[in-house]
Order: structure tokens, then sequence, then C-alpha cells
């Protein structure tokens, strides 16, 4: 049914062989925050590709320069069923929703450009190399992969705007959240995302879905990563134990873990994840500070007083993917990035 950007391999595996980790992307909700943004909305941070849409490249950009090898895009919540709630048909939600990945996926273009010819004048300044071969030179020739574009499959939770993403249970059918989210998995694949999120998954239930309907797309490759009641388990109540152990022999599933989790609760979850699973370790947390579903703010005192320090103790605990959520920000992933890619 198609293939992201054409692809048909792994391309988190591509990265975890020639480098330690792979880098992600930090938050992008409260980023477009810091730029000005009102998210207190049911369609969160997609109602900006209704208003201001260069304010999501901007961030993405932002992440890019910092050194994150993965950018997220800004459809978390961007849904065919949200957008119809505000109006729009369904023709015109799944061009919004293709707009996420084209955002992330400019930005991507545009910096590597940058990078790529930033580089080659280096060379051709410090060691006389030819105009031709400054020219040619590509990912191979800098210090870091070429960055990816990951589309975010946020969960059934989050189009309802209430929280549940924290609680699962929704109470609904296989059948509906099979229908809910297979026309944004077609959207991002079609728009050219290198891979897929299934991110803050909050139920097992809503998991087994995501990959059953991940088959649907031969060639597609996406991570899994829960949201934590706590350190053995995910939101509904499920051992974490037990959902590593279902999706082991899963093979579109190229990573697995956890995000939008407190730091302090990261550690533990991960060697539970590396006693259950084979595959590589994803983790980004947020900064620990507590949620308001309601007003859609955080509020209280980070618990990651030095991010990079506690990413230390994810990679020695057994995580290769790491990045941030909810309140991190570009300089954290930068710290990330310095730390692995010196």
């Amino acid at each position: 049914m198609g293939k992201p950007n054409g692809t048909a391999h792994n391309v988190i595996e591509d990265i975890l062989q020639k480098h330690e980790i792979m880098v992600l992307d930090g938050a992008m909700a409260t980023e477009l925050e810091r730029h000005g943004c009102d998210l207190n909305d049911a369609l969160w941070s997609a109602q900006v590709l209704l208003s201001q849409p260069e304010l999501i490249y901007q961030v993405h950009l932002d992440y890019y320069r910092a050194g994150a090898d993965c950018a997220t895009t800004s459809s978390y919540q961007a849904t065919v069923d949200g957008f119809r709630k505000r109006g729009f048909s369904e023709e015109e939600a799944l061009k919004l929703i293709k707009s996420t990945v084209e955002l992330a996926r400019k930005a991507r273009d545009e910096y590597w450009e940058q990078e790529v010819a930033g580089a080659a004048d280096g060379d051709q300044v410090g060691n006389g190399a030819s105009e031709q071969a400054a020219s040619t030179r590509d990912a191979k020739s800098v210090s870091r992969p070429k960055p990816l574009v990951a589309a975010s499959i946020g969960p059934y939770g989050a189009y309802l705007a209430d929280g549940s993403e924290y609680v699962g249970n929704y109470g609904v059918s296989d059948e509906v959240l099979t229908e809910f989210h297979r026309p944004r998995m077609a959207a991002v694949i079609e728009a050219g995302a290198d891979l897929l999120a299934f991110e803050t998954v909050p139920s097992l239930q809503e998991a087994r879905v995501l990959d059953a309907l991940l088959k649907e797309f031969p060639g597609v490759y996406a991570w899994l990563s829960f949201s934590l009641k706590n350190e053995t388990a995910i939101s509904e109540g499920t051992p974490l134990a037990e959902c590593a152990a279902a999706f082991a022999d899963s093979e579109q599933i190229a990573a697995i873990g956890m995000n939008c989790a407190p730091g302090a609760v990261v550690t533990e979850a991960i060697k539970v994840l590396r006693a259950h699973s084979q595959k590589p370790i994803i983790v980004y947390p947020n900064s620990g500070e507590s949620y308001n579903p309601e007003t859609k703010t955080w509020h209280g005192e980070g618990s990651c007083p030095s991010f990079l320090e506690e990413a230390e103790g994810w990679y020695e605990a057994g995580a290769r993917i790491i990045g941030g959520c909810c309140r991190t920000s570009p300089q954290q992933i930068e710290a990330v990035a310095r730390k692995w890619r010196a």
C-alpha cells in the first residue's frame, strides 16, 4: 500500500549500526507555546497547522540544528475525526495531516543541504578539495546520519482530549480503533515519512491494533512507545513485561519503550524492557511536571535537573534511542547530541 519515502528497510537499525545512540527531538507543543501559541484547544498543537504552520517548521529546524537524528511530526492530535469536528471535510483533513510530514521534511531537507554544504566548504578551505568533490559530498562525509522524519500516531485518547492517553481503557472495540487510526497512517506514509511513531500508547489493546494495522503497509517500520503508570506497568495497568513480550516477534516494530513519563521512573522501566525484549529501547520522558488535561497546561517542578545526566543513566540502563517529550527543549537535545556525537 506504500512505503515511507519508497524505503523498505529498518532506518532505526541503519543508524544504530553506525552510532551509539539515535538522538530524538524534544517537545513540540511547549516549544510552540514558547513562540507565543495558545494550545488550550482540543486539537492541541495540531491547531497551529491552521494558523501558523511556519512555527511548526521552525521548531523542527531548531531540533535538527540542535543535533536530533529524528523529528516527530505535529500529527499527534491531528486526526480525521478531530478535524471533522471543526467542519473540515475528510479530504481537507487528510491534506492537513499530510502537511505535518511535509513541514518536517522541508525543515530536514533544508537543514541537511546546509549541513552538507557547510562541511564541504570546510574541506575545500582546509585541504584544497576540488569544487566537484565538495558538490558530491553526502551523508557519509559528516559525523551524523541524515536525520529522519517520524510521523506521530498519537493514541485514541489524544483525540478525546481529556487525558485518556494516560489512563487507557477507552471502552471501544478493536474495530473502532482500527477505523480511527487507518486513514491517518495511510496519509503520513503517502506523504513520505521515514517511519511511524506509535507514541503515548496507554493500553495493550491499542498497541495490538496499531501493530496489526502496520502489517497493511509492508516495508513500513514504527517504534512503539507506551505511557506509564509506574516503573513496571503501562497506564492502564498491564505489566510492561507483558507488553514487551507481546511484540517480541513483530518485524515491523523497530523499537519499543516509553514516552511522556517522568524521568524518575524511566531507568527501572528500561531494565524491565531489556529483560523481555531484544528490540532497541526508546525513551523520551517529559520534564516530570504534572499535566492538567482540562486547561492543557503543565504545573510543578521538573524532576530532571540535568537532562544529560539523566540521559547518561538511561543509556547505561540500556536505552539506545533517547530524546525528550513535553517541556523539554532544543538545548537539552543539543547536550545529548554533543555527548554522543563528539
